[in-house]
């Protein structure tokens, strides 16, 4: 199995080992546009994998921070209640970039720039830009992608 996101599309395509297409998502990726720089708020370009997998089992809309449940399930009076929270939710996978200099290590790493495929609020949408770097999907796609894929699988974010 290997993943391609299209930043031009806000799409993500997951592909068997022949090439054939078993599920396409929308998604949601930076606000900032592309760019490798820590700090800069933009989605990575280039060839990763999936490093970890993180919150299996976990009810739709956990939130999660710092890769950890929070104990809370993400609501319009939450979201209300922390209208500048970036709301990571339901699972992760977590990315981590194969390109030295160009999305790994130094000044352009994608695993330290925590950098994930996550769970986003139902009320996103999906064919608009607008993360702080991560590539967001629907809880239930999210949950279904998980569940497909194991860590190490290939992703290529492309614009």
């Amino acid at each position: 199995m290997r993943i391609e996101i299209s930043i031009q599309q806000q799409t993500l395509t997951l592909l068997d080992n022949f090439g054939s297409v078993k599920a396409k998502y929308g998604v949601s990726t930076a606000a900032n546009g592309v760019g490798c720089k820590k700090n800069s708020g933009c989605t990575p370009l280039g060839n990763h994998i999936i490093r970890a997998k993180i919150g299996a089992g976990s009810l739709p809309n956990t939130v999660f921070v710092g890769r950890r449940t929070t104990g809370e399930i993400c609501t319009p009076e939450l979201m209300a209640q922390f209208p500048n929270r970036d709301w990571i939710l339901t699972r992760i996978l977590w990315l981590s970039g194969l390109e030295v200099g160009f999305n790994r290590l130094g000044s352009v790493d994608t695993m330290q720039r925590y950098i994930y495929i996550h769970g986003t609020p139902d009320s996103t949408d999906m064919s608009k830009i607008g993360s702080h770097g991560c590539i967001r999907m629907r809880n239930s796609d999210i949950i279904d992608l998980f569940e497909l894929v194991e860590a190490g699988t290939s992703v290529l974010i492309a614009e």
